[in-house]
C-alpha cells in the first residue's frame, strides 16, 4: 500500500503539511513541504516529535482538531460518559501525605 496523505495545514506562503500513514499502520508521521521559492527540503517529521515541538503554531492546532474530532467521532451515540473511580475506590488507599496504618 502506498503512502497515504492528508493535507493538515497550507500557510500563506504555500508551505504545506500533511498528517501521512507508511505502508505499515504505524508508520504514521508529518511530511512538511516547503514552498518552491523558498528553495526548503520536504522533511519528514515522526510524529511524536511534532507534537512535541509545535504547540502554537497552525499547523499543530489543526492537528490537535483533526485528533479531538477522531475520538468525538468514536464515541458519538455510544451514550458512555466518561466516569471517574468507582464509589469507595478512592478510600482504598491513602491520599499524598497521609500514612498507611495496619490494624
Amino acid at each position: 500500500m502506498p503512502t497515504m496523505r492528508t493535507q493538515i495545514h497550507a500557510s500563506g506562503n504555500d508551505d504545506r503539511w500533511f498528517l501521512c500513514r507508511g505502508e505499515d499502520a504505524a508508520d504514521v508521521f508529518v511530511f512538511h513541504e516547503p514552498n518552491g521559492p523558498s528553495g526548503g527540503t520536504p522533511s519528514r517529521i515522526e510524529l511524536a516529535a511534532f507534537l512535541a515541538s509545535g504547540s502554537g503554531s497552525p499547523e499543530h492546532g489543526t492537528l490537535l482538531t483533526m485528533i479531538g474530532s477522531l475520538v468525538g467521532a468514536a464515541h458519538a451515540g455510544s451514550g458512555t460518559p466518561l466516569r471517574g473511580p468507582e464509589a469507595g475506590a478512592a478510600g482504598a488507599e491513602p491520599t499524598p501525605g497521609e500514612a498507611a496504618s495496619s490494624i
